[in-house]
Order: structure tokens, then C-alpha cells, then sequence
């Protein structure tokens, strides 16, 4: 009875060590071997992000500003509302799929909190920005402040300007900072895992250099536009200290991580001629004082395109 009884506490402790493994595994930073399990590139990721970038948040105003204002009221939503509605949904759910793809199990609780928030601040914008592309309609000149627009200046009463302020704050500080900060924490967490041991497993394959000006483009976009160069240099540093110090344990980036480092790359150096190209321009130095100059490509628009029509 007694070895009877051995026997079958056995299965029951060499049942739970593969157990015990699997939640060590799963709650393990870094995980034994991980490095070895390279993902391929996810050309078909990267490229839904890439097209839906350009289309649902680069063409949305352009949008706007094409289809009829008879088909969309100024009282109604404009198609740029509808795209933006739209990358609200496909967004988060692109970034959900890419961390299932991730080799590295990551913190599922932060990944949850950040989609939240990501979905809260794109909606906050989503308003905020469709009273202020509406009001291009009425007159409203991006490279000027809210108070210095000659549409608001004969409001009656003045305190309606407080609440042009308020929405204006909504949409290019709180929105975009609900928005992005948790975009970019999620990108980070991905790159973590983007390293192999295999130096001959870091190299981009040709879909992927074909992706590379695309992207790289639309973040230059979405740094100066949404104004949040601080947020993406922080991002960019942060990645740039994770190569470094997996270069010291010999480690590499895959083909993930290489074609989202170098698009960054790429938006760093747009950004820098951007800001080269506008150093001079006195109305929007104006308009953005203060040590980090970088122009709207919409307030450059409304100023030096529109205006000259």
C-alpha cells in the first residue's frame, strides 16, 4: 500500500514541475533560450500598419478637405472622422497582434492598460480634431494660436474663447498625450524582444527596406504634426540603450527590430531637415517658441499653401 502510495504521489510531483516551469516561464523577464526563437518578419503586419498610417491617419484631413462639403455637413461628422474612427479599431488590434507575435512573453497587465488608454486618447482627439479641421471651413489658420485668429476675435462673448482654448487642449495636448505615450511604450516592450543570437539572422529582407521610406516617412508626420518630439527622442533613446546593451551579452536585432529602429532613424533625420528647412520662418517661430522648434506640417500648410490661393 504504501508504494501504491509513492506511485501515485509521483505523478502528482512530476506533474507539477511542468507547471511550476510554465508559470516561472511565463513571469520570467527573460526567459531561458528566448533569443534562440527569432521571429521572421511580419511583412503582413508592418505593412497593414504602414497603409492604414497613410490612409487612416495622413489622409484623413486630406480627406476632409476633398469630398463635397455636401456630403458631410459641417454639423455632421466629415469622412476624416469616420477614418479616424476607424483607426481607433484597427490600430489597437494591429498592435495586440504584433505583441502576440512578440518571441518574448510581455507584461500582459501593462499591455491591456496601455491599449486602454491608447483607445481613450485617440478618441479625445478624435473630437477635439474634428472641430478644429472643421473650423479651416470658417477661416480658422493653423499657424496662429487660438486667440490671435481672426475668427475668434469677434466672439461674443470672450469667454467662448476659453472654451476654444479648452478643446484645443483637449486635442493637441491630453489627447495626444494619452495617445501616444502608451503607442510608443507598447512599441518599446516589443523591440525588447526583438533580439536573436544569430548574427546572420540580422539582416531586413527586401519587403522590408521597401517599407522602410514609408514608414519612416509617416512618423516623421506624426512627430511634427501630433508635436511630440520629446516623447519620440525619449522612445528612440530608449532603444537605442536596449542595442547597446544587448550588443555587450551578444545579442542582435532581427528583421522586427532593425526595420523599427531604422525607420526611427530615418524620422530623426527628417525631422532634424524639417527643422532646418523652417529655422527662419518669424510667424511660426512665433507660433512655437521656446527651445524645441518643430512646425506643424498643417500650421506650415495654412501659412505658405493655402494662404498663397
Amino acid at each position: 500500500m504504501e508504494a501504491a502510495a509513492r506511485r501515485r504521489q509521483q505523478p502528482g510531483a512530476a506533474g507539477a514541475q511542468p507547471g511550476a516551469s510554465f508559470l516561472q516561464a511565463r513571469h520570467s523577464p527573460i526567459k531561458a533560450g528566448e533569443a534562440d526563437h527569432t521571429a521572421p518578419f511580419h511583412l503582413d503586419l508592418w505593412f497593414y500598419f504602414t497603409l492604414q498610417n497613410w490612409v487612416l491617419d495622413f489622409g484623413r484631413p486630406i480627406a476632409m478637405l476633398v469630398f463635397p462639403l455636401q456630403w458631410f455637413p459641417l454639423n455632421k461628422p466629415s469622412v476624416g472622422d469616420y477614418f479616424h474612427m476607424a483607426y481607433n479599431v484597427i490600430t489597437p488590434f494591429l498592435l495586440l497582434k504584433l505583441i502576440e507575435r512578440s518571441p518574448r512573453t510581455l507584461p500582459r497587465s501593462v499591455i491591456y492598460v496601455s491599449i486602454i488608454i491608447f483607445i481613450m486618447g485617440a478618441s479625445i482627439h478624435l473630437v477635439g480634431d474634428s472641430v478644429n479641421h472643421r473650423l479651416l471651413f470658417s477661416g480658422y489658420q493653423h499657424h496662429l494660436s487660438v486667440r490671435e485668429n481672426p475668427i475668434m476675435k469677434n466672439l461674443k462673448p470672450e469667454t467662448l474663447i476659453d472654451s476654444f482654448e479648452l478643446l484645443y487642449y483637449y486635442d493637441e495636448y491630453l489627447g495626444h498625450s494619452m495617445w501616444y505615450i502608451p503607442f510608443f511604450l507598447i512599441l518599446v516592450m516589443y523591440f525588447s524582444g526583438c533580439f536573436t543570437a544569430s548574427k546572420a539572422q540580422s539582416t531586413m529582407p527586401g519587403p522590408a527596406l521597401l517599407l522602410l521610406v514609408p514608414s519612416g516617412l509617416y512618423y516623421w508626420y506624426l512627430v511634427t504634426e501630433g508635436q511630440i518630439f520629446i516623447l519620440f527622442i525619449f522612445t528612440f533613446f530608449a532603444m537605442l540603450a536596449l542595442v547597446l546593451h544587448q550588443k555587450r551579452r551578444h545579442l542582435f536585432l532581427d528583421s522586427n527590430g532593425l526595420f523599427l529602429f531604422y525607420s526611427f532613424t530615418l524620422t530623426l533625420l527628417l525631422v532634424a531637415l524639417w527643422v532646418a528647412w523652417l529655422w527662419s520662418d518669424p510667424v511660426l517661430r512665433k507660433k512655437y517658441p521656446g527651445v524645441i522648434y518643430v512646425p506643424e506640417p498643417w500650421a506650415f500648410y495654412t501659412l505658405h499653401v493655402s494662404s498663397g490661393h
